[in-house]
């Protein structure tokens, strides 16, 4: 079995998600913190990777597009809270 650098994409994406969930568990990292929404969208875009140029599965690619589309979300909501909080008197 060989790997190619997508599969490796799609292995490191993988750990990346699972490695944020476990350290929310953990409460080493905050679901709204930007450490946390990057790693899921880091780990959102080697599974991209991975399916796009490995063997595609529809269903999963589209879970892996709302997972990055959630991740960014986070980290907009999170700047306008955070220039809110410095805009207050």
């Amino acid at each position: 079995m060989s790997f190619f650098w997508y599969d490796w994409a799609g292995y490191l994406g993988v750990a990346l998600v699972l490695l944020a969930f476990f350290l929310l568990q953990e409460r080493k990292l905050q679901g709204s913190g930007l450490v946390y929404q990057l790693m899921n969208i880091l780990g959102a875009i080697g599974v991209m990777l991975s399916l796009g140029f490995g063997s595609f599965n529809l269903s999963a690619f589209i879970m892996q597009v709302a997972w990055l589309l959630i991740g960014s979300y986070g980290i907009v909501r999170g700047i306008k809270r955070r220039r809110e909080t410095r805009e207050l008197p």
